[in-house]
């Protein structure tokens, strides 16, 4: 998903050097939605993987 987010933000950064606004603020928007959920998934699953290892 972070892989996503990287590409996202690679289409931006080229929409808004060729002056496409509109294209470059909608992946701009896209990039930060999937780093952010990539973030929280990576959270839920370091907590899953402590709880999962600290039952005997």
């Amino acid at each position: 998903m972070l892989h996503w987010a990287i590409i996202f933000l690679i289409v931006a950064l080229v929409a808004a050097l060729f002056g496409f606004g509109g294209i470059a603020g909608t992946a701009m928007a896209g990039a930060k939605l999937l780093f952010w959920v990539a973030i929280v998934i990576f959270v839920i699953m370091l907590v899953a993987s402590l709880v999962r290892r600290g039952r005997p």
